[in-house]
Formats: C-alpha cells, sequence, structure tokens
C-alpha cells in the first residue's frame, strides 16, 4: 500500500514486478528455510526478525523523511529494482521461520509454498492500488502514513506478533 501512496505514476508493468517479486520472494523464503532445516534454525530464527526491523525501519524513516522535506522539491517517483528487493526480502524474512517450521514438522512444502506466493503477488497489486486511491483523498503527507505503517510491520515481526 506504501508504494501507492508515494508512487503514483507506477505503470502497470511496475505494480506487476511489485507483485512478482513479492510473491517470489514470499514463495522462495519458506522453501530456503525448509532447505536449511533445523541445523541453523535457533540462529536463523534470533536474527531475523532483526534483520526485517532494521530493513524495515529504514526504508520506513526513509519515507517519512522525504515527506517531510520542502513541497518545492521534487520528489523522485521512480521504480527501483533495488528498493523492490530489499522490501521483499524484509517483507518476507518470517516466512523463512515457517519454512524451518515445515521442515521439523517433516510437513508438504510445495502446495503451502504455491499458496502464499500466489496470495503475496496478488495483495500487493491490490494493496498498490487501495494505496494509490488512498493518497489521492489524503494528498501526499499520507506518505508519512506509509512509513509508519513499514515501522510498525517492523516492530510487529521483531516482537514476534
Amino acid at each position: 500500500m506504501t508504494k501507492g501512496f508515494t508512487q503514483k505514476n507506477l505503470t502497470r508493468m511496475q505494480v506487476l514486478w511489485y507483485g512478482i517479486f513479492f510473491g517470489v520472494f514470499q514463495f522462495m523464503m519458506p522453501v530456503i528455510g525448509y532447505l536449511c532445516g533445523t541445523s541453523i534454525s535457533s540462529f536463523i530464527s534470533n536474527i531475523a526478525p532483526w534483520v526485517a526491523f532494521i530493513l524495515l525501519l529504514c526504508i520506513g524513516l526513509n519515507m517519512i523523511r522525504e515527506s517531510l522535506g520542502s513541497d518545492e522539491e521534487d520528489t523522485v517517483d521512480e521504480f527501483n529494482f533495488k528498493e523492490v528487493t530489499l522490501l521483499a526480502i524484509a517483507t518476507s524474512i518470517d516466512a523463512f521461520a515457517v519454512g524451518l517450521t515445515f521442515a521439523i514438522l517433516n510437513t508438504s512444502l510445495w502446495i503451502p509454498c504455491i499458496i502464499i506466493g500466489i496470495v503475496a503477488f496478488l495483495f500487493t497489486i491490490v494493496g498498490i492500488f487501495i494505496g494509490r486511491k488512498l493518497g489521492d483523498i489524503f494528498g501526499n503527507k499520507f506518505e508519512i502514513v506509509g512509513g509508519i505503517i513499514l515501522i510498525f510491520l517492523g516492530f510487529k515481526i521483531l516482537l514476534g506478533f
């Protein structure tokens, strides 16, 4: 949703790329967690929330900083694969733990991961369009709300809610 608030000029192809990145990372992280198995589960489960928190905190604070900048300054409204990748990783790190759980429980992996990836893909696309509509209603300063949402998401992951 935050990208819908902040990047009004995203093309349909760029929105599709967001969906693909988020869907693929949400699919891949449980698979990677499953493959890592139980040997490193305690280490990864302790550090992964911190990594996600730090990434989301930095991105959220940057969004807030940019929204509080001078109104005369034109904000860069461009699609950035590096930022999309960081967001996709940050929001899917907790899915790594799901994969570890699948490995520990010796549960089927592929069907749940495919469903997770498809749902993430669809929700990302829908979220961008909802964010765009909310941004149109509430104006450019709604980017602050987007930044705060990312920071709270980081805290949610860190605290395990």
